[in-house]
């Protein structure tokens, strides 16, 4: 108890000293210091009120500059889509041709049915394959197979 009583005495001793030598030695009225203190506070306030407005400028020129972006951005996916598109019927035209020559009947889904799935199983199938996990025609595919499956 002996620290904090001393600090909190030395506390208040400083700020009454601060106040009696402040008053005594103040160049300017009570009435000039409180007009002077408003004037700082004014200016405080139109600093803050400055740079707010100047953020929000800046903020709502960051939000109208993304909106092109997301357009060009927007476009550029479209493009590499139907390029994917393309691609793919080039690959299903030929795989029709080779199939026909072969005498081999070949199903596609509906679009609406091929999701990202496909991908997912794909990408399973090519991991098992490279772990060395194959199987014969006479596989049967399971559709609650776990992915950790061994």
């Amino acid at each position: 108890m002996g620290k904090t009583f001393s600090f909190v005495s030395g506390a208040l001793f400083g700020a009454a000293a601060g106040a009696i030598i402040g008053v005594a030695l103040a160049p300017r009225s009570g009435a000039e210091t409180r007009a002077m203190a408003a004037d700082i506070a004014n200016d405080a306030w139109d600093n803050m009120r400055d740079t707010y407005e100047h953020s929000a400028e800046e903020a709502r020129a960051a939000v109208n500059d993304f909106g092109p972006m997301v357009d060009a951005k927007t476009d550029d996916l479209r493009a590499k889509v139907d390029l994917a598109r393309e691609r793919m019927d080039q690959l299903r035209e030929q795989l029709n041709r080779e199939c026909a020559k072969r005498k081999i009947r070949v199903h596609y889904p509906e679009l609406h049915l091929c999701t990202d799935n496909g991908a997912m199983i794909a990408a399973q199938g090519y991991y098992q394959y490279i772990a060395g996990h194959t199987a014969g025609l006479e596989l049967n595919g399971l559709p609650t197979l776990p992915i950790d499956y061994e």
